[in-house]
C-alpha cells in the first residue's frame, strides 16, 4: 500500500485545504482592516471599505504568498540567511503590490497614477502591512514548524574527543526509508537531495527520486547516523570522504563525485560532532 501521506491525491488535498484557509484568514483581516478604517478610508461607508481591504488583502496574498514557495524551492540555491531571502522577497513583492493599490484608489475616478514622491510613500506603508502578514504567515506556519521540530530531534549525538568515530565504516543497513528503495540501488544510502516534491536518494549503486518530502525521509532514517547538513540535503556521516572549501563556502564530498552544500549556520555544528 502506498503512503497516504505522500500520494498526490493528498499533496493536492492539502494544497486546497491550505489554500482555503489562508484565504479565509487574509479575507478575515480585510474585514478587520474595514472595520478599523487606516488611511483615511474610514471617512467610506463600510460597504465600500469592504469591499475595497478584502479585495486588497487577497490581491495581497496572491503577491506575497509565492514568497514562501519561492524560497523553499529556488533560495536554498543561493545558500543565504533565511531572514535575508524574506526581506529581499518582501521588497521584490511590495512592488506590484504598491501599483496595485494605486490603481484601486483610482479606478472609481480614472485618475492618471501618482507622482513618484506619492508612489514611494505609498510603498512605505505597504511594505510594512505586507510585512507584518507574511511574518504572521511564516511564524505560525505548521509545516515550517514541524520542520523546526523534526531537525532539533534529529541531531546525532555527540562524539567523544578521545575516541573519534570511525567515517569509513559503514552505517548499518536499517531505517524504514531503505524500504521504498528499488533492489538495483542497495541499501549503502549515501545522502538524499531535495528535488522539488521528491527526494533523490543516492546511493552507492546509483540514485533514484521517490515521491515524499524531505524531513519525512529523513524521519524514516532510524539508525542511521547522518545529519541534514543544508535545507535540501541530508548526509549520512560514513560517506563523507572529504571537505571542499570556496571561500566561505563549504561542500562535503561524497562517493562517486557527489558534493553536498553546507549551510553557513551548520559549519558549527558539523565542527561539534567531529565532522570536520
Amino acid at each position: 500500500m502506498p503512503d497516504t501521506a505522500t500520494t498526490p491525491t493528498s499533496q493536492s488535498h492539502r494544497f486546497w485545504r491550505k489554500l482555503v484557509l489562508d484565504l479565509a484568514v487574509m479575507v478575515g483581516i480585510g474585514v478587520v482592516l474595514a472595520v478599523i478604517g487606516p488611511f483615511g478610508t474610514f471617512e467610506t461607508s463600510l460597504p465600500v471599505r469592504l469591499a475595497y481591504w478584502t479585495s486588497l488583502a487577497v490581491a495581497g496574498y496572491a503577491f506575497y504568498r509565492p514568497i514562501g514557495w519561492l524560497i523553499e524551492h529556488h533560495g536554498r540555491k543561493l545558500d543565504l540567511p533565511t531572514w535575508l531571502l524574506w526581506t529581499g522577497a518582501c521588497l521584490i513583492a511590495t512592488v506590484p503590490m504598491s501599483l496595485a493599490v494605486a490603481a484601486v484608489d483610482r479606478l472609481p475616478y480614472g485618475q492618471p497614477f501618482p507622482p513618484f514622491e506619492v508612489l514611494a510613500v505609498n510603498y512605505g506603508y505597504v511594505l510594512v502591512i505586507g510585512a507584518i502578514v507574511t511574518l504572521l504567515f511564516f511564524l505560525f506556519d505548521p509545516d515550517r514548524a514541524a520542520a523546526a521540530q523534526a531537525k532539533a530531534l534529529r541531531l546525532p549525538e555527540p562524539v567523544s574527543d578521545s575516541v573519534p568515530a570511525p567515517v569509513s565504516e559503514p552505517a548499518p543497513a536499517v531505517g524504514r526509508f531503505l524500504e521504498r528503495l528499488p533492489p538495483h540501488l542497495g541499501t549503502d544510502l549515501i545522502a538524499l537531495e531535495m528535488e522539488d516534491h521528491y527526494v533523490r536518494a543516492h546511493t552507492a549503486l546509483g540514485s533514484e527520486l521517490i515521491l515524499m518530502r524531505l524531513r519525512d525521509a529523513i524521519a524514516e532514517l532510524d539508525g542511521i547516523e547522518g545529519l541534514q547538513v543544508h535545507r535540501s540535503w541530508w548526509v549520512a556521516r560514513h560517506a563523507v570522504e572529504d571537505v571542499r572549501r570556496d571561500g566561505r563556502n563549504l561542500r562535503l564530498v561524497l562517493p562517486g563525485g557527489l558534493e553536498a552544500p553546507v549551510a553557513r549556520a551548520n559549519v558549527a555544528v558539523l565542527k561539534e560532532q567531529g565532522w570536520i
